[in-house]
């Protein structure tokens, strides 16, 4: 049978076009399939209106309406690994930056233990009803791969190998090369090692029946051979022991094949056929006598017809593991797919590298009697070259083979946030004695994952601590359990209803497990409880342990240690300027808080800069984007623990009371008496090492870093538990001693000692005068510092506080009185508290799990010093040598000693422009020189003289950037210029940077709207929504250029308009309303921001004018919170399914996703495209902002140059470029920016701060004080006022920087744009050396990928489709049609299924496009059944009613802006709705009206940034609430953790039946009380009633019935924006409607806010 895959859409599910042995009946087929068109290619390719069933026999007719549904979805491939390193060493974050993926799993369990085929079919048919989950490769038919796992087929077998005995015999599952002659290879390494391990025979070899027409050409260029191997145990062995045996066989393989690979390598190159393939392709799936995985790169539906045996009846199991998965890089190996050997991940493993190379350390020291001494032959344990999830199987596996049992191993791995858990301390008290315990011999692998688990006995699933995926599951009365991303996969949530005897879902940290021997299924309480109760984990705690509290009385010196002088000489020897000690020190010191600052990072990188800089400016943060969300650590700070600990680690395989000796610390920042505790009293073997070396010739440094790396090494041999490093001195510093950084002793001890494999057996404390911020804190903690003493920081506070200018300046009221021991914790504060920060913009909760993680990147560091003490870290542009650090450790020393007397710390100007200090691109002369050329305020330009200066200004400057150190090579002779690309045509290339109206005035962002409107380029509307007026074309202009549509503004013309073409989606999803969306020409999803990636912001109050709180829906004088993630995208298919849902109800709308440069950008992206994404945004991490930490604009996010570099190159090679247009900012400011940027790949070009400089900005770089003196980033009156600039100010920039790219493509030989966009080939690294070094290295830049299509073609490329949808058949309607275009009440019912993801999504928009958000006069009632997919109800308006019998997923009522959603079990079901877990996680996410109810319980963070929705439900897990700012939400069953966490607005009303509501309030903000007012209960009752008639619930009836025991038991959470509500406030009720109450209100209202101003934290202000 030939069957031919194609895609609908890059997500959406293919079709075979073969005949089926059944026809679906035609009255079953609800939706026929058009010709559909794949969103890769942009051509339409026909489809079949029928599917395969995924069940034998006649299916049922939800089945068979299901398969036609399916019918309309699409088809998608994985990068490949190369063959492990035989070499132990650190983990390389180079190689794993290559592959990052995302999936949908699930499980299906008989607790009978009854095997049936039917467990195949319905693990077939949710896999198919989850390729929405998955994605394809650039061939739009390649899957990124799909897999089962299940009992092993020994009724196939049998027929084959009749005289097996199954009890006794093991079952691989082998790739082999596609090579005649390794595949024979790859045998004879199984056979010769079964043979001589002498225990086993090879029964025999089986060919796995395969269907390869169903392979698709890129999964076709990497299809193994698959046979199966049958290996019988000659003594009979049975069991677990039989399970360890194949285990070793398996690893024994594995070890024999790497040997031959290295072998041949060294003789002749890789072992390589003339096909391609390689020994490394040999690859054992699974060798185990309990279960087996079929398994490839295809896509969910393929992977039935591929398998003959998952087709063939005879395959009996009693359970399935099934896993589809979306890979971000599309060059497709076999083994990616999954499950692997034990576990099925949805997730990514943030802390990867840091756990690989733990693991590497300690695994000489892992035994188990089980082995009987062979622990050495299964090393290595984990390959780095491998993925996240297979290298988390490897230990897992390899725990469960050593006798730990599944749930525990699952729970020492990925472990609950087991801190700050009122149910935990209620329920199950001792699982934390478990989780302390463990931390001890155990880091966890921290990130978002989903985990389903089979060791062949116990099946199950475990979330992760902070439940960033979804996982619901349910059990019939015929004792099958089912779990899965998704609900509704089977198609028969109505049908089977009577059958289902539970419904619920995992939360965070939670686990259930099957037990298929006992035939039992435990949920989380009832496991935890097993788990914790083996042992006693406290006794051996109490026993082992002891906290830094005991032995250290954490007091802060009260004195100064040095005089001024000898301080100031110091802090000047160890790299300390006067920005540091003054605007970081000091205002930590003050405030608890690190300062903020504005504008953006617009100094060179050090390596290219002629100024010292300290170590630790060569690094940047690495941040998370797309494939793994950042975390809020301040409103959910109940996940995050910066505990660490001092000694070795144990051996994990054997816990017990004398495991290890630790000392416990709550923070790795140690105070200095904690210091001098540790070296004396720790009761740990301790040894100080100096850092400071004989200088005076090259090489000393390097020599004294060997000489540090081999003592430590005979320490830590000694039994040395504790190793400080110290730079202290203990006399006066010597002028010839300098000291070796700190950063890079730290990270060549660790890595010598990882080495050595020594690592696990001690402890790296740094004790430093170098670590005075938190970017220093956490390079030393990511390089293997468990703790650090900031001895000089400290000193620095109390310098400050003793000085005479600080207390008079205390006296006189200037700044708040702290005292010395209060300057000192605040410090303290601060560094923990930034650390938190830059843990969590990676999405990291636990420091222990962060520490030697290494997450960073390197920017001017020479392979030399990253080999040696950053082994591991990427360092793609070469750098500095040691002798080079060596040069510059020692010029920051010699300014300790000056040959006069200091009288204060040089200023670097690091931070804020200063004459003599670090040049800013963006400085005042060239605000000056770019204002005199354009004329502004509508004065006369003074040409193009005035512009050439500007460029002579770039271009006779320091080198600033990457690009300031490339040069273009002509590509020929040169054109005239009147054959040239026009000045018009390029200005429709030029876009302005998302900067948010409230981040900037209303005149900057209007004028730069119209701006960009007039040149037929885009601006971008930031967050924040827009006026509906700016849509318009003004008509109303006089002859002086003013208009009453915009008094505001001057220089304006008949015709204009205000729109941003481009309307941007954040996290905070203000004023993102269905109308808005339709109103969009792009949409532009932002990820991140380039001053401050991985973090989200705060709008101050006081920028909340009463026009903003009306465009962002909220409160004028409210703060406004953006998080750090968008929380509908926790991952790669999340990201997919927000593009589906703009794509849905805004059609029309191309979708932008914006990056933010760092290494591996490219693989993001790649995935990126493949989730159907129209442009991709790439920015540099020198964006501009209105408000960001100090150490966000400094030290986050990589240069544009890399990121488009890498992002152009990785999309070619995938063959993805050519589907989407790259649009790049970052510091563009002339056009040869822009013919450079063109080169590396830019199809599109963004300015950002130029734009604002270019109508007015002069560099005052006080943006976010609100004091902007030009009105362009302020929202007081008064200087809005001074706004000078008009459109044509930015018009004559742009067409300026128009013909300087005109009058250079000339030069060059080109005609045009498109022919540069990707022609790296006519770039040069300049020739001159640094100032610093002449190892800088820009190849990476230049590397020439191939030729690619017109960047003009890309850009009119047609808008990519969803596909038919759902929407599409409602649309169709003409009765429906009339309805929405005439205002006409209409009826429908239809079937809903889970894969019509955002139904109604479109229909919202289609009412919104007419009548706006509110103003449908009619209504549109829909009555379904079924399942709702993922986004249910999303962009509802007003008129539009939804009545759903069923459940639904994730996201329902994603920003609605009103309308009704009712959901209601299925008939039938017996579940009691407050047990039944009804919707997904993220419901009504950036809600804005409209009303839910749900009869039945919701997942985590409902209602999260609900603005005005009204809302009841039935119970709701952790987050419920957060970031709310308006609205009213009800709950009338339990609710988890961390409520009202961010919430500055709107009510909410908790049903408290256990009494312990109270300690699950986040009370950073909110107050709760009982209901005080008639009005609160009048509010709640109509809701109340409401929910019974909607659903008819008993649960709420019988609490309306007994109204007063009802209020004894809620709760009302009341924001300080509420705090005098007639609801809340029985004051405001007495005094509503008069004045008096009036102005109470706004006092109360301003009196609390300014409260809790006082008590928020600065730091997470921000500019949007």
């Amino acid at each position: 049978m030939e069957v031919a895959w194609c895609c609908q859409s890059r997500l959406h599910g293919g079709v075979p076009r073969s005949v089926h042995p059944f026809t679906l009946p035609a009255a079953s087929v609800r939706r026929k399939l058009q010709p559909l068109q794949c969103s890769a290619s942009h051509q339409w390719c026909p489809s079949t209106e029928q599917r395969p069933p995924w069940r034998l026999g006649p299916p049922s007719s939800s089945v068979a309406r299901l398969s036609a549904c399916l019918a309309r979805r699409p088809l998608a491939v994985a990068r490949a690994t190369s063959a492990p390193a035989l070499e132990q060493r650190a983990a390389n974050l180079e190689d794993m930056l290559k592959e990052k993926g995302e999936c949908g799993v699930g499980l299906i369990a008989s607790l009978k233990h009854d095997k049936s085929h039917k467990i195949i079919a319905q693990a077939l048919q949710a896999l198919g009803c989850m390729e929405h989950r998955g994605a394809c490769s650039a061939d739009k038919k390649s899957g990124d791969g799909s897999g089962l796992m299940a009992q092993i087929p020994w009724d196939i077998l049998l027929k084959e190998f009749p005289d097996v005995q199954p009890e006794s015999t093991g079952v691989g599952m082998i790739f082999l090369p596609n090579d005649d002659k390794l595949a024979e290879e790859g045998k004879q390494i199984v056979e010769e090692v079964v043979k001589a391990e002498g225990q086993c025979k090879v029964v025999g070899w089986r060919e796995v029946p395969v269907v390869k027409e169903v392979v698709a050409r890129m999964a076709k260029a990497t299809e193994p051979r698959i046979w199966q191997v049958l290996i019988h145990h000659e003594e009979g062995v049975t069991g677990d022991e039989l399970e360890r045996e194949l285990f070793i066989l398996r690893k024994l393989m594995e070890k024999e094949k790497n040997r031959r690979i290295a072998e041949a390598s060294e003789h002749a190159g890789p072992v390589a056929s003339d096909s391609g393939a390689e020994l490394a392709d040999f690859y054992i799936c699974t060798l185990s006598n309990r279960q087996i995985v079929y398994k490839g790169m295809l896509q969910a539906e393929a992977l039935g017809e591929y398998y003959a045996d998952l087709k063939n009846s005879d395959y009996q199991t009693a359970f399935a593991v099934y896993h589809r998965r979306f890979s971000t890089n599309t060059n497709p190996k076999w083994p990616l797919a999954q499950p692997m050997r034990v576990l099925g991940h949805n997730g990514e493993i943030n802390t990867i590298q840091g756990n690989l190379n733990w693991v590497s350390s300690r695994e000489h020291s892992l035994k188990a009697p089980v082995w009987n001494g062979r622990e050495e032959e299964l090393l290595p344990l984990c390959n780095y070259q491998e993925s996240d999830s297979a290298n988390l199987d490897h230990l897992a596996e390899f725990l469960i083979s050593s006798g730990t049992e599944a749930c525990q191993s699952l729970m020492a791995l990925v472990p609950e946030a087991f801190n700050n858990h009122p149910d935990l301390v209620k329920y199950y008290p001792k699982v934390r004695e478990f989780y302390e315990y463990y931390e001890g011999l155990q880091e966890g692998w921290d990130g978002p994952a989903l985990v389903v688990f089979s060791d062949g006995n116990k099946i199950g699933a475990r979330l992760d601590r902070n439940g960033l995926r979804p996982a619901r599951y349910w059990r019939t009365n015929d004792d099958m359990v089912y779990v899965a991303s998704e609900v509704g996969v089977l198609g028969d949530v109505v049908d089977n209803a009577p059958n289902v005897i539970a419904k619920g879902r995992l939360g965070p940290g939670q686990m259930v497990c099957a037990d298929l021997e006992a035939g039992t299924f435990k949920e989380n309480i009832e496991i935890a409880k097993e788990v914790a109760d083996r042992e006693p984990f406290g006794k051996w705690i109490d026993e082992e342990s002891r906290r830094l509290s005991s032995i250290a009385d954490g007091s802060f010196t009260t004195e100064t240690l040095l005089s001024a002088a000898d301080a100031l000489k110091l802090q000047s020897g160890n790299g300390m300027s006067q920005e540091d000690s003054a605007m970081v020190i000091e205002q930590m010191a003050q405030a608890g808080a690190e300062p903020t600052y504005c504008m953006g990072d617009d100094i060179p990188l050090p390596v290219l800069s002629d100024k010292p800089h300290p170590l630790f400016s060569y690094f940047k943060q690495r941040f998370a984007q797309v494939t793994n969300p950042p975390i809020d650590s301040l409103r959910e700070g109940l996940v995050m623990s910066l505990e660490m600990r001092l000694g070795k680690r144990g051996n994990l395989l054997q816990p017990g009371p004398d495991a290890y000796s630790q000392v416990l610390l709550a923070t790795p920042v140690l105070l200095e008496s904690e210091m001098e505790a540790i070296k004396s009293n720790s009761g740990l073997p301790t040894q100080t090492f100096g850092l400071h070396y004989d200088s005076g010739r090259e090489g000393a440094m390097a020599d004294a870093l060997g000489a540090l790396c081999s003592d430590v090494e005979a320490a830590v041999s000694k039994g040395c538990d504790i190793v400080v490093l110290s730079d202290k001195l203990k006399g006066k510093p010597d002028a010839n001693r300098p000291p070796i950084p700190t950063l890079l002793a730290v990270g060549a001890v660790h890595h010598h000692l990882i080495r050595k494999g020594l690592r696990t057996n001690t402890s790296l404390v740094a004790e430093t005068a170098q670590c005075y911020n938190t970017h220093a804190l956490c390079l030393l903690i990511g390089y293997g510092a468990h703790a650090v003493c900031p001895y000089l920081a400290f000193e620095t506070c109390r310098q400050w506080r003793n000085s005479q200018r600080t207390k008079g300046m205390m006296e006189s009221g200037k700044i708040a009185e702290v005292s010395i021991e209060d300057a000192q914790r605040n410090l303290k504060t601060a560094l923990e508290k930034g650390t938190l920060k830059i843990m969590s913009k990676m999405g990291i909760s636990l420091l222990g799990c962060y520490h030697g993680a290494q997450i960073f990147e390197i920017y001017g560091l020479s392979k030399e010093v990253v080999d040696l003490a950053f082994n591991g870290s990427v360092s793609r542009i070469g750098g500095c040598s040691l002798n080079d650090l060596q040069r510059e450790a020692e010029a920051f020393w010699a300014k300790a000693f000056p040959e006069q007397n200091m009288k204060k710390l040089e200023d670097y100007g690091f931070i804020q422009s200063r004459p003599k200090g670090e040049i800013h691109a963006n400085n005042q002369q060239m605000s000056k020189l770019l204002h005199k050329a354009i004329g502004l305020g509508g004065k006369p330009g003074s040409g193009q003289e005035a512009y050439a200066a500007y460029e002579k200004h770039f271009a006779n400057g320091p080198i600033i950037v990457l690009r300031d150190c490339l040069e273009l090579v002509p590509a020929g002779e040169p054109v005239p210029i009147e054959e040239v690309q026009s000045a018009g045509d390029i200005m429709t290339r030029f876009c302005t940077g998302g900067m948010s109206l409230g981040a900037i005035s209303r005149e900057t962002h209007e004028t730069i709207a119209i701006a960009m409107n007039r040149i037929n380029g885009k601006s971008n509307s930031g967050e924040g929504g827009e006026d509906p007026v700016r849509w318009e074309h003004l008509g109303d202009v006089d002859k002086e250029g003013n208009s009453p549509t915009f008094p505001h503004l001057k220089g304006l013309k008949e015709g204009d308009t205000a729109s941003s073409r481009i309307k941007q989606v954040a996290s905070g999803r203000f004023g993102v309303t269905p109308q808005f969306v339709v109103n969009a020409d792009q949409l532009e999803i932002k990820i991140a921001q380039g001053a401050k990636p991985g973090e989200g912001g705060q709008l101050p109050g006081k920028k909340v004018s009463p026009y903003i709180a009306n465009l962002r829906r909220s409160k004028p004088g409210v703060p406004l919170i953006s998080p750090p993630p968008h929380h509908d995208i926790y991952s790669i298919e999340d990201l997919a399914q927000l593009i589906y849902d703009l794509h849905q109800v805004a059609p029309q709308a191309k979708v932008s996703v914006k990056l933010v440069a760092q290494a591996g950008i490219g693989t993001v992206a790649s995935g990126v495209a493949k989730a159907n994404a129209d442009i991709i945004q790439i920015s540099g991490h020198d964006g501009g902002t209105g408000a960001s930490p100090v150490s966000s604009i400094k030290h986050a996010g990589g240069p544009m140059e890399m990121g488009i570099a890498e992002t152009h190159q990785s999309l070619v090679r995938n063959e993805l470029r050519e589907g989407v247009v790259l649009r790049v900012d970052g510091g563009m400011r002339t056009g040869r920016d822009v013919l450079v940027t063109a080169a590396l790949g830019g199809d599109e070009y963004g300015f950002g701060t130029v734009s604002m400089i270019a109508t007015g900005c002069i560099m005052a770089r006080v943006c976010h004080t609100n004091n902007c003196p030009v009105g362009v980033a302020s929202q007081r009156e008064e200087l809005r006022a001074r706004f000078p600039g008009t459109p044509g100010d930015l018009v004559n920039y742009f067409h300026f920087v128009a013909e300087e790219i005109r009058q250079g493509l000339s030069k060059l030989g080109l005609r045009s744009l498109d022919e540069l966009v990707g022609r790296t080939d006519l770039l040069r690294q300049l020739p001159d050396p640094l100032a610093k070094t002449d190892g800088l290295d820009l190849s990476f830049l230049t590397t020439f990928v191939g030729e690619v299509g017109s960047a003009a073609d890309r850009i009119k490329q047609e808008v990519h489709s969803n596909g038919p949808v759902f929407d599409d058949e409602v649309l169709a309607d003409p009765e429906v049609k009339e309805a929405i275009e005439q205002g006409k009440d209409i009826t429908r019912e239809y079937e809903l299924y889970n894969v019509d993801r955002a139904a109604f999504g479109r229909v919202g928009g289609a009412v919104a496009r007419v009548h706006g958000d509110r103003d449908f006069p009619a209504k549109l009632q829909f009555n379904l059944k079924g399942t709702g997919g993922q986004s249910f109800g999303c962009f509802l308006v007003d008129g539009i009613h939804l009545r759903l019998e069923g459940e639904a997923n994730d996201y329902v009522g994603k920003s609605m802006a009103g309308g009704e959603i009712v959901i209601v079990p299925p008939e039938g079901l017996t579940c009691p709705p407050p047990e039944t877990s009804l919707v997904g996680n993220t419901c009504l996410y950036g809600a804005t009206g409209g009303r839910l109810f749900v009869h039945g319980r919701a997942g985590e963070r409902f209602a999260v940034r609900n603005s005005f929705a009204e809302a009841v439900v039935e119970g709701a897990g952790d987050h419920c609430c957060e970031y709310m700012t308006g609205g009213a939400v009800v709950s009338l069953g339990m609710v988890g953790r961390n409520v009202a966490a961010g919430m500055t607005g709107g009510l909410a009303y908790i049903y408290d039946q256990e009494d312990d509501f109270p300690a699950k309030v986040n009370s950073e903000i909110v107050s709760i009380q009982r209901i005080a007012t008639r009005a609160g209960q009048a509010q709640l009752r109509e809701l109340m009633e409401a929910h019974v008639k909607h659903t008819g619930s008993p649960l709420a009836q019988g609490m309306l019935d007994d109204w007063q025991g009802t209020l004894e038991h809620i709760w009302q959470i009341v924001p300080p924006s509420e705090a005098n509500t007639p609801q809340a406030s029985p004051i405001a009720e007495a005094m509503q409607g008069s004045q008096e109450a009036e102005d109470h209100h706004h006092d109360m209202e301003n009196a609390v806010l300014a409260q809790r101003e006082q008590n928020r934290e600065l730091v997470a202000a921000g500019g949007r």
